[in-house]
């Protein structure tokens, strides 16, 4: 199909697809409902950007994570395909925006937090859009069964109702039998078509390194090793200490979590991107939609929460087909503390409805009211204010967020956006009447131009007052009073966490809590822990076979660079050396007996190293034996 390879060459610049990339388009592109699962790096947004842009209309592309939704708009804006997003923590006007611009034909590509499905906004709207595909992203996130479950994704199959003639792409990394059965299930797929590839990376060398001193350990590592790597810890305060740990040790590194700053989150990511640092001391909220082929190295100091996570992560090394690493550092105490944290993970039902009291208070919500309000949330300051241990606050947090009761979203960035509510005719006799305010109106204008009328723009506060010759502080205060009299609407910048209701508030005493699903999540949840634990300890089997066993496919063959196979290669070819240097040995006693040190003498330094253990073996199983002058002789067999 020459188009989809024109398209493919006129937008990202590549002559050719990747493995598995153009049967799934073929199939997008017949309007069969899809199932692609492509190892991490595989190029899953290609199956559906691609074939989107040759069906006529918008594709609806559902995604979990604002950071994740936000990149891949502006990848497709920088080349030049239009693209916009719906998520939680915008004005009403942004969205709707946004929505009128899908309904008349101005975006090719909309991303949607699948909790704006649930909108009866978005509904309406979108059946008023030409919709070509709807593509899932993450779509593991449906099952129950799955590492990530988000209630959320269940929404999905309404919007399948609402367009019942649209196709359907679902992508994921990694997915197990049970798992790619509920997706096509939960998403009501007609003739589905599976797309599949393995799950073995062949130029990925898997390692767990048992070590009581992993900071060293991982120091050794790096200095042996060449090449940029991502090093995974759990504890945002740890990626901080150790990435200046490993800089007092000469080795560049930048830490990277989602409790940062914007602009430090950006610049350690492109530091390490453009090859500034070699090291990015990470938590797992690094890595999705970071495409750097060149990872050499990755290396968990703590252990993940499934093998899932573990596979996706570990992936993150030699996407350009060289031969990388995955490491693993496991400590003596590192299994059962993954246990114990998995268990904490599920606190009781009281303290959820504590949380969730508190919640209500904090921003003063009545029984009733805030569903799908968003709130700037500091967990420190929460925590502090009702007396709750963080740790707590944040496992409460997710499984409210299991329920579907909340939606939390760490590390959610905007940029300061300004639009303009009134129009031409009425700004300029608000101007008149207002002079005070006029300056800003026209700076406005003159930096950002008219675009402000129809949509949000992107603004600095900072080059406003630059070019007003006024204090920030004035400007800022100057959009806020526009914005109060509906002038225009001004979202100042935003950076950091946010909770939002998905529901009307509940009384906490009759929150609807599923006490039977809380505790099938934990007896899941637990499950996944313990394949992590047996996959850490297995010393006795490929560590690529057992990947792919978990997954559901059987390796034919040992991949033969894991820690295991390497150990094994090791072993066989000890074995020869020894059977070759017993035989030698046997050779030199052949005529008459020798003292052991004689013996030796036939040996090079390095092989004498390995002669002491070989010639006590030959004793113990009879082969030789000493004389009663102490000299060995061959015995008869």
């Amino acid at each position: 199909m020459a188009i989809i390879q024109d398209i493919l060459k006129q937008y990202w610049g590549h002559e050719s697809f990747r493995p598995g990339q153009e049967e799934i388009i073929t199939s997008v592109l017949k309007e069969q409902d899809t199932l692609a699962i492509l190892p991490t790096g595989g190029g899953k947004s290609v199956c559906f950007q691609v074939p989107a842009l040759v069906m006529e209309g918008v594709c609806l592309v559902v995604s979990p994570l604002i950071a994740l939704m936000k990149d891949q708009v502006e990848n497709l804006r920088k080349r030049d395909i239009s693209a916009a997003a719906l998520h939680a923590g915008q004005p009403d006007r942004e969205r709707d925006i946004i929505l009128d611009n899908c309904v008349f034909g101005g975006v090719k590509f909309l991303y949607v937090s699948p909790e704006r499905l649930q909108t009866d906004l978005f509904l309406e709207r979108v059946k008023r859009m030409k919709v070509c595909l709807l593509a899932v992203d993450e779509a593991h996130c449906i099952s129950q069964w799955g590492y990530d479950f988000r209630p959320s994704y269940l929404e999905i199959a309404k919007l399948r109702e609402v367009l019942p003639h649209v196709p359907v792409i679902a992508l994921t990394a990694s997915a197990t039998e049970v798992v790619k059965s509920d997706i096509q299930e939960k998403l009501k797929f007609k003739d589905p078509q599976v797309f599949q590839q393995s799950f073995a990376r062949r130029n990925l060398s898997y390692s767990v390194l048992p070590t009581e001193d992993k900071e060293g350990r991982l120091r050794e590592i790096l200095q042996k090793m060449n090449g940029t790597a991502i090093v995974y810890v759990r504890n945002r305060r740890r990626t901080e200490e150790l990435a200046q740990w490993l800089h007092k040790q000469g080795i560049k590194s930048a830490a990277y979590h989602a409790g940062l700053p914007h602009q430090t989150r950006t610049s350690a990511q492109n530091d390490w991107l453009l090859d500034r640092v070699r090291v990015i001391v990470a938590t797992n909220a690094f890595g999705m939609g970071i495409d750097k082929p060149d990872v050499r190295l990755v290396v968990h100091l703590d252990l993940p929460d499934s093998l899932e996570a573990y596979y996706q992560e570990a992936g993150r090394a030699g996407r350009d087909g060289k031969y990388s690493y995955a490491t693993v550092l496991l400590g003596p105490e590192d299994a059962s503390l993954l246990l114990k944290k998995t268990e904490e993970a599920y606190p009781p039902v009281e303290t959820l409805k504590r949380v969730y009291q508190a919640l209500a208070n904090f921003y003063q919500l009545a029984t009733g009211s805030g569903a799908f309000q968003s709130f700037d949330f500091d967990i420190a300051e929460f925590s502090r204010t009702y007396q709750l241990s963080p740790v707590e606050v944040h496992f409460a947090l997710k499984q409210l967020e299991a329920e579907g009761l909340l939606q939390l979203n760490e590390g959610f960035y905007s940029p300061s956006k300004v639009s303009f509510l009134l129009n031409n005719t009425q700004l300029y006799e608000f101007q008149i009447l207002n002079e005070n305010l006029e300056p800003v109106i026209k700076g406005l204008l003159r930096l950002y131009g008219g675009e402000m009328f129809q949509d949000f723009v992107k603004i600095s506060e900072k080059g406003l007052a630059k070019h007003l010759n006024l204090p920030e502080a004035t400007v800022k205060q100057q959009l806020q009073h526009l914005h109060q009299r509906k002038v225009l609407v001004y979202e100042p910048q935003h950076d950091g966490p946010q909770v939002q209701f998905m529901a009307p508030r509940f009384d906490a005493a009759s929150l609807p809590i599923d006490q039977k699903q809380l505790a099938l999540f934990r007896e899941r949840a637990l499950e996944k822990a313990n394949a992590v634990v047996s996959f850490m300890q297995n010393t006795k089997q490929c560590r690529t076979r057992q990947i792919l066993a978990y997954f559901g496919e059987e390796a034919s063959q040992d991949c033969r660079i894991c820690d295991y196979c390497l150990a094994q290669k090791k072993k066989k070819k000890l074995d020869e050396n020894k059977l070759h240097m017993e035989a030698r040995v046997l050779s030199h006693l052949k005529e008459t007996p020798l003292h052991p040190k004689s013996i030796a003498m036939h040996f090079s330094s390095s092989e004498q190293t390995l002669l002491g253990g070989l010639l006590q073996e030959m004793l113990e199983s009879g082969i030789v034996g000493y004389t009663p002058e102490g000299n060995l002789q061959r015995k008869e067999r």
